[in-house]
């Protein structure tokens, strides 16, 4: 991954952070210039997190309660729900004006750490550091190779017995948009958003099978102990994309290769 393409999506990002940083979290036509109310913000990060910790364990899969990952947190909109479940919670995100504006919405009493990461890599935290590692919509934005690298990461820094829950687009779906994203060199597609759309910057699209996104979990783990997707489910994409959640358990240590 080169420098170069890490800078561009640094700098796309603080654009958009520092123009509208909780539309840029949930880019919702309703909601721009201004449109997020803080409290029904914060609160569509509590539904969609209370959902998903309740889905992990209807799937069986345990993790515990100690830390948690929120990757690309953004405005904090899940890490403010995440600390209603773990005793402390790493927010992380390329964008300072995004942590900026997630450090004015804590409710955590101090219970998030939020850490601007301009790193192609997890490598401020140790291997087994969370309990659960916790991204949507972030992967998708990201240059391949450098998600990949945070996939592997990922699977690094999860504890033995721990659990992931990673949101991201698998296909573009068959309408004129989806089609659009499909087959568009991204220079048009660029200029649509900043021209057409009046995007503050671009926000690039990139779509993640889910044997994908298990090669690469499997790569970042020790040998033997590939974390397991357990389910992969759909979720909203608007009708752009097929956005799958996918939920994921890291063997714990009693299991043997």
């Amino acid at each position: 991954m080169s420098a170069v393409s890490l800078d561009e999506v640094r700098r796309d990002w603080t654009l958009l952070g520092s123009a509208e940083p909780l539309w840029a979290v949930c880019v919702d036509p309703d909601k721009r210039n201004g449109g997020w109310d803080d409290e029904e913000f914060l609160a569509s990060g509590a539904a969609e997190i209370d959902g998903a910790l309740a889905r992990l364990a209807e799937l069986g899969v345990g993790h515990g309660t100690g830390r948690a990952l929120d990757f690309g947190c953004g405005a904090g909109r899940l890490s403010n729900a995440l600390a209603r479940h773990f005793e402390a919670v790493d927010g992380v995100d390329i964008s300072a004006p995004m942590l900026a504006e997630a450090r004015r919405l804590d409710r955590s009493g101090g219970r998030i750490a939020f850490h601007l990461n301009e790193a192609p890599d997890l490598s401020a935290f140790p291997d087994a550091s969370f309990d659960l590692v916790y991204t949507d919509l972030v992967l998708q934005h990201l240059p391949p190779a450098l998600a990949a690298g945070y996939l592997r990461e990922f699977a690094r820094v999860v504890r033995p017995g721990g659990a992931m829950v990673l949101g991201v687009p698998a296909r573009e779906r068959a309408t004129f948009k989806g089609l659009v994203f499909r087959y568009a060199p991204w220079p048009l597609i660029r200029w649509a958003q900043r021209v057409l759309l009046r995007y503050p910057a671009p926000m690039r699209m990139h779509t993640w099978s889910p044997e994908r996104i298990a090669a690469a979990l499997a790569e970042g783990a020790a040998p033997g102990r590939a974390p397991r997707i357990a389910a992969s489910e759909e979720y909203w994409g608007g009708d752009h994309w097929q956005h799958l959640r996918h939920f994921v358990s890291a063997p714990p240590l009693e299991e043997s290769p």
